[in-house]
């Protein structure tokens, strides 16, 4: 069966845009009878009809028989079977009958409303169709040919559809050129978005695990397993791998013999930094692995729970383990899937030693206690904040000749006293709490006094100390007599 030109012309349009030609037809048909409703000005209803054959475009409008005037409800779509009968003999009731219109007098402005509306049906099948065919394949790696550049995102062309790549989405280290085939990462189909609504990426880890699985043989045929990926685009790449045969170096495997598998990878990348790690169950030893390239104390964990660790490093490696902008360890911890707190050899035994005063109940031997001072220097070191023993002792010469009225002599003397009073203790004397306890004595005795008991406690506890009192040794006196 010959088809019309404009037939031809429509089934081209629907293999260009790849949506079904019945697509196509019923636009042209709905264009076509919502112009000439629109050019009779009528609310009729209205279709249109594309002759495949000769290519004519027909409008109509039909209306529903009914019996007789009585059952007309919608005098505009029905029709009497008396009058539908003057127009088609043998009608019967409830068929529709069709009134054709002539299309001819139509005009330019009609046929651009058509031609719109052709568009629009046509703008709509074809997204139904790039939906149909991307929405099931998220996360998929997609070769792709860069179209253009429009402003900061770059259009690529999938061969079926066009696809957005948003900056964000973008590494830095990357320029494109009109022509340039690269490999994208297909992120999601976007129904809701005005341009091309397919978004992809070259930011993805998705990206980086295919180009491994492209450039290393054991990952294809996995005997060696990809665990976990955590990636900055543009900056470094940090890739757990573990493998399936004791035989099988992971890490080996992935580098290839002098560097070249990897080094695909990074060209293919433009330079951006990879750092393979071999994947360990063991939480502290994967940990130590992943801060590469710094040399780890120790890993404790700190919260199970919560999924965090602490990490001690040497001094000089802290800032290698940390990395650039916090970088290593950023990756490090998205790596894991744990939070991770650094800290340097010197941070945590500043931290030890602090729990340990704590535990110890802090400073709290007031200033006041080491009598040797004078009121005069105690008053002056009060009143620059130095209200504790312990405080005094951790302050150094130079702190200490900031305060007003301390000189050399006076430093000397503070010194003296200070290491006094420690020695003390040193050498087990009693600590200060005593004089407190005789104190509390002194307060007992008018009390024990009212009880009658005071005199005879007073004599029994005086009379070993005082053993030059005459009057106790003239009993002795007489006694030698």
């Amino acid at each position: 069966m010959a088809t019309s030109a404009l037939y031809q012309s429509i089934e081209l349009l629907s293999q260009e845009k790849g949506i079904d030609p019945a697509i196509v037809v019923g636009a042209v048909e709905e264009a076509i009878a919502l112009a000439t409703r629109k050019y009779y000005k009528t609310q009729e209803n209205m279709r249109g009809e594309l002759n495949r054959e000769t290519g004519e475009i027909t409008a109509y409008v039909y209306k529903t028989v009914v019996a007789d005037e009585d059952q007309i409800e919608d005098p505009v779509n029905q029709i009497t079977l008396e009058e539908a009968s003057q127009m088609a003999p043998g009608v019967e009731v409830g068929s529709e009958i069709r009134i054709y219109r002539d299309t001819t007098p139509l005009g330019r402005i009609a046929a651009q409303l058509a031609k719109q509306i052709i568009f629009q049906k046509v703008r709509e099948a074809e997204r139904d169709t790039v939906f149909q065919e991307y929405a099931h394949r998220e996360k998929e790696v997609l070769n792709a040919t860069v179209k253009r550049v429009e402003g900061q995102d770059v259009i690529f062309d999938l061969g079926k559809a066009e696809a957005r790549c948003p900056r964000r989405e973008q590494s830095r280290l990357e320029q494109f050129t009109v022509g340039e085939r690269v490999r994208v990462v297909l992120l999601k189909v976007d129904r809701a978005a005005k341009g091309p609504q397919v978004v992809v990426s070259r930011a993805a880890p998705e990206l980086v695990q295919n180009l491994f699985q492209s450039e290393v043989p054991e990952i294809y045929d996995n005997t060696v397993v990809i665990r976990a990926i955590a990636r900055e685009a543009g900056e470094r790449t940090k890739i757990a791998v573990q493998s399936r045969d004791k035989d099988v170096d992971p890490v080996g495997a992935c580098v290839g013999m002098k560097g070249m598998r990897v080094q695909s990878i990074i060209r293919e990348l433009r330079g951006e930094k990879i750092d393979i790690i071999e994947f360990s169950e063991e939480i502290t030893t994967f940990a130590e692995k992943a801060l590469q390239p710094a040399k780890v104390s120790r890993v404790s964990i700190t919260d199970l729970g919560e999924k965090q660790l602490e990490v001690i490093v040497d001094d000089t490696q802290l800032s290698l383990a940390i990395g650039k902008k916090g970088q290593n360890v950023r990756l490090a911890a998205k790596l894991l899937g744990w939070k991770i707190d650094i800290k340097s050899e010197e941070e945590k035994r500043q931290e030890v030693e602090q729990q340990m005063q704590a535990l110890s109940g802090g400073p709290t031997t007031p200033i006041e206690q080491v009598t040797e001072l004078g009121d005069n220097i105690i008053q002056k070191l009060i009143a620059a904040g130095v209200t504790t023993v312990e405080g005094l002792a951790d302050m150094t010469p130079e702190q200490l000749e900031e305060i007003p009225g301390i000189g050399e002599k006076t430093l000397e003397k503070i010194s003296v006293a200070v290491r006094h009073y420690f020695g003390q203790f040193a050498e087990g004397e009693e600590a200060p709490e005593p004089e407190v306890a005789v104190e509390s004595e002194l307060e007992a005795a008018p009390v024990e006094a009212e009880l009658g008991e005071a005199t005879e406690a007073t004599s029994a506890e005086e009379a070993p100390a005082e053993e030059n009192n005459p009057e106790e040794q003239q009993p002795d006196e007489e006694g030698g007599a």
